[in-house]
C-alpha cells in the first residue's frame, strides 16, 4: 500500500462523523478489563448457573443467570420485510463543481467540498440469512451527513423499477417472496406467483428484462451502478426548479457474474460480496464513485416519448446526458454489524433544503412506506437518536419521549407557539436554511387515473433495452429466463409469459418458449429501433485492478518467474489466492518458500476471476493434477484469463475443439507478465471456444 492510501486509510478519523462515534465506541477486551453486568457489578461466575446443592435445581434467585438469558432472548429485531440482507460501509462524498446554479443543497454549492457518508448494500427478496449472489434488485443506499441534516439516497442497481405506483408495493413484494404455503423458494424469483404477477401486470417488463440480464448478477457491489429510479427537484437560491434524476457510476466499470457462477457462488460462499468488499476496504483499494445527474428544465418536462414521473422509464443518456458532479469513496468498515449496519434507516424523506419531491407516484408512497417500516421494526420513534442515524447537524425540537431515549431534554417548554421561551426553538426561513417544500401549482379532480397514457407504454423501453444489449447479453438474457421460467409449474403461467414477453422481441420469446415446453407465440414486438450504447456492458471500462487471481502451486518452482509474476500482480493491485495441496509453504527448487493461503478442499474455482496455473510437486501427484485441472476447465468454460507458468503448458492444450482464446502461456514469451495483466483486465473472453 502506497504512502497516499496509507494516509487517506486513517484520515476518516478526522471526519466529523467518525468523531462522533468515537463517543459510542466501547472495548470490552484487553488488560485488566473485569467482566461486569450491565450495572457494573463486577460478575465472579459466568458458566454456572446457582443450584440448590451440587446436583439441585436452578435457583429462582440467580439473577444473574436471569439477567444474561433474557437479554439474549431479546437481541434481535424483526427483520426488514424488503432488503434484508445488506451490509454497509462509511466513506466521503468531495463534490467536483459547484451547482449553486441548480440547488441550495449545501454540500454540492463548492468544489472540493467533502461529506461524510454510509452506504447500505442490500438484497430485495431474500431473508437476512440468504446469499449475497441472488439474481435480485440490490438496493444502494447513501446517507449522507450534511451540516444541514441527513439527506437520504436510495438507488437501486436498475434505472427503472418493477411498478409505476406505490399501491403495488404490497403485490409484488408477496409475488416475489417464498410461498406462503411452504415458505419456499428462498430468494429468488424461479416460481409460479412472481412470474403470475409479471404477466398479469405488465408495467413490470422493463425492469425484469434488467434483472434478468447481466446486470441481475453484479461480480462486486464495488462494480455495480446505483440509480435511485425516482424523480426529484433541484431548487436554487431563488427558487427555481430543475427536474433531476441521479446515477451511482463505478470507477472499475459495470461487470458481472455469470448465471451459473451466481448459483454455485450462494452456495459455497454466500457472504461472497461482503468478502469483496471488506477484503477491497482493508487492503486500501477503496471502493470509488461518481454521482451523475440529468437535468431536465421545468419547461421540457413534456418534451419526451416517455412522462419524466414514470419510474418503470429510464432517461436515455443520449438524450438527457449524465453530468458528472462529485465522488463517493468508501473508506471504513461497521465496528459492530448489528449497531451500524442493521439498526441503520433510510428514508426517502430525509431531504434538506435544495431538493424536494415531485409528483412521482412510487416516491410518493416510498416517502410514507420506508419510515414506517422501521418505526415497526425498531420500536421507537427515536431512530435518529441511534449513532449511525444521528445526524451532525444541532437538533432542537419539541419531540418527546418513546422508546429508547437517550437524550435528556431539560426545557420546561415543549410546544409551539409559546412565550416562555421566547418561542424557541423558533422556525427557520428559507433564507435561515428552513426546507420550504417547492410551491408547486395543483389543480384537477381528485382521481385514481395514471398520471399521461405513456405510463401505459409497457414495452417501448424494454424493447429499447432488447435493443441495446451486444449478442453475449442476449444469448445470457434468454438463458436466464429459460432458468426462471423454467422452474414455473403452472403451464399457464408460462404460456402467458411468452405471449407477453413476444411484445419485447418474437425471436427471444420464442427461443424461450422452445426450452420452457409451450407454443411459440403468436404476436410479435413492438416497432421500436432504438439502443443506447450505455446499457450495454460491453462498453464498460475493464481493469485489472482489484480482479483476483488464484495461484495453483505446488513444490519445486520456479521461484524467480513465480516472484516476478506476484510482483506484478501487487504493483497492478491484482488481488490473489495461493493455493496448494495443503497450507504449509510450497518450496521453490531453490529452497525459497511462498505462503500458502488456501486449499483445494478450502476453496472454490469460481471464486477467481483469473487463475496462473504454476503446477510442481505433491505427495498426491496425481490427485494435484486432477484438482489443477478441474480449476482450468471451469475457468475455461467460463471464459475467465488463464496464465501458464513455465512447466505447466501440460495442463492445457489446444485441440479442435479449443481456441485457447484468453490462455496466456510464459514459456518462449518474454512479455508473459504484461500480456497476462492484459488479460486478466479484458475478464472474459466471449470469443474463446
Amino acid at each position: 500500500m502506497d504512502k497516499d492510501k496509507e494516509q487517506h486509510r486513517h484520515s476518516d478519523y478526522r471526519n466529523p462523523k467518525q468523531e462522533q462515534l468515537d463517543e459510542y465506541r466501547h472495548q470490552n477486551t484487553g488488560p485488566g478489563k473485569k467482566m461486569t453486568d450491565e450495572n457494573g457489578k463486577k460478575i465472579s461466575n459466568d458458566e454456572q448457573t446457582l443450584r440448590a446443592g451440587r446436583r439441585g435445581p436452578t435457583l429462582l434467585q440467580d439473577f444473574h443467570f436471569y439477567k444474561k438469558q433474557t437479554h439474549f432472548n431479546r437481541e434481535r429485531i424483526p427483520e426488514k420485510v424488503v432488503h434484508a440482507r445488506g451490509f454497509g460501509a462509511y466513506g466521503e462524498f468531495e463534490t467536483y463543481k459547484s451547482l449553486k446554479h441548480l440547488t441550495k443543497m449545501h454540500f454540492l454549492q463548492e468544489a472540493g467540498c467533502k461529506t461524510p457518508t454510509f452506504v447500505r448494500f442490500s438484497n430485495f427478496i431474500g431473508s437476512k440469512g440468504s446469499k449475497d449472489t441472488a439474481i435480485d434488485i440490490r438496493g444502494f443506499a447513501t446517507k449522507f451527513y450534511t451540516q444541514e441534516g441527513n439527506y437520504d439516497m436510495l438507488a437501486l442497481q436498475f434505472p427503472v423499477f418493477i411498478l409505476a405506483d406505490a399501491m403495488k408495493f404490497m403485490d409484488v413484494t408477496h409475488a416475489a417472496k417464498p410461498n406462503p404455503k411452504t415458505h419456499v423458494p428462498q430468494a429468488t424469483t424461479a416460481h409460479d406467483s412472481f412470474w403470475d404477477y409479471v404477466a398479469n401486470n405488465q408495467e413490470s417488463a422493463h425492469m425484469v428484462m434488467w434483472l434478468m440480464s447481466m446486470r441481475g448478477r453484479p461480480r462486486s457491489w464495488r462494480m455495480m451502478e446505483g440509480w435511485p429510479i425516482n424523480t426529484f427537484r433541484f431548487i436554487n437560491d431563488e427558487g427555481k426548479q430543475t427536474f433531476v434524476r441521479f446515477k451511482w457510476i463505478p470507477r472499475l466499470g459495470v461487470h458481472s457474474l455469470l448465471l451459473d457462477e451466481a448459483n454455485i457462488i450462494g452456495g459455497v460462499d454466500p457472504d461472497y460480496h461482503r468478502h469483496d468488499l471488506i477484503d477491497a476496504i482493508e487492503k486500501g483499494a477503496y471502493p470509488e464513485y461518481d454521482l451523475g445527474v440529468q437535468l431536465i428544465e421545468e419547461e421540457k418536462q413534456f418534451a419526451y416519448d416517455f412522462d419524466i414521473l414514470d419510474d418503470t422509464k429510464l432517461w436515455p443518456e443520449e438524450v438527457i446526458p449524465v453530468e458528472k458532479v462529485g465522488k463517493l469513496t468508501l473508506n471504513r468498515l461497521v465496528d459492530n454489524f448489528f449497531a451500524e449496519e442493521e439498526q441503520s434507516v433510510f428514508d426517502p424523506g430525509n431531504l434538506i433544503p435544495g431538493i424536494d419531491f415531485t409528483n412521482d407516484p412510487v416516491l410518493q408512497g416510498r416517502a410514507i412506506a420506508y419510515r414506517d417500516t422501521e418505526l415497526y421494526r425498531q420500536h421507537s420513534a427515536n431512530i435518529e437518536d441511534i449513532p449511525v442515524n444521528k445526524p451532525l447537524a444541532p437538533k432542537n425540537y419539541n419531540l418527546r419521549d418513546s422508546y429508547q431515549r437517550h437524550r435528556i431534554d431539560v426545557d420546561k417548554v415543549n410546544y409551539h407557539n409559546n412565550s416562555l421561551a421566547g418561542n424557541t426553538p423558533s422556525e427557520a426561513s428559507w433564507e435561515e436554511g428552513g426546507y420550504v417544500h417547492y410551491p408547486q401549482k395543483v389543480d384537477g379532480h381528485v382521481t385514481r387515473e395514471v398520471p399521461s397514457d405513456s405510463f401505459k407504454d409497457f414495452f417501448s423501453q424494454a424493447r429499447f433495452f432488447w435493443n441495446s444489449l451486444s449478442p453475449v447479453e442476449k444469448q445470457d438474457l434468454v438463458d436466464t429466463f429459460i432458468f426462471h421460467l423454467g422452474s414455473v409449474e403452472s403451464e399457464f403461467v408460462r404460456q402467458q409469459n411468452i405471449e407477453m414477453w413476444a411484445n419485447v422481441d418474437h425471436g427471444m420469446a420464442t427461443k424461450i418458449a422452445e426450452a420452457i415446453g409451450v407454443h411459440p407465440p403468436k404476436e410479435s414486438h413492438v416497432p421500436v429501433t432504438g439502443s443506447s450504447p450505455a446499457i450495454s456492458q460491453a462498453n464498460t471500462p475493464h481493469y485489472a485492478y482489484t480482479q483476483k487471481v488464484g495461484i495453483l502451486i505446488g513444490d519445486g518452482f520456479n521461484c524467480d518467474e513465480v516472484r516476478y509474476v506476484t510482483d506484478l500482480f501487487e504493483q497492478q493491485g491484482v488481488f490473489f489466492d495461493v493455493v496448494s495441496e495443503t497450507l504449509n509453504p510450497a518450496v521453490a527448487s531453490d529452497g525459497t518458500k511462498i505462503k500458502v493461503n488456501e486449499t483445494f478442499t478450502t476453496t472454490y474455482p469460481v471464486l477467481y476471476d483469473s487463475l496462473y496455473v504454476v503446477g510442481g510437486e505433491a505427495k498426491n501427484q496425481g490427485k494435484f493434477n486432477q484438482e489443477i485441472l478441474h480449476f482450468v476447465n471451469e475457468a475455461y468454460r467460463r471464459y475467465k484469463p488463464i496464465g501458464v507458468a513455465t512447466g505447466a503448458s501440460f495442463y492445457i492444450q489446444a485441440t479442435e475443439q479449443n481456441n485457447l482464446a484468453g490462455v496466456i502461456f510464459a514459456e518462449d514469451n518474454p512479455d508473459f507478465g504484461e500480456d497476462f495483466i492484459s488479460a486478466i483486465a479484458q475478464q472474459r473472453f466471449w470469443n474463446r471456444t
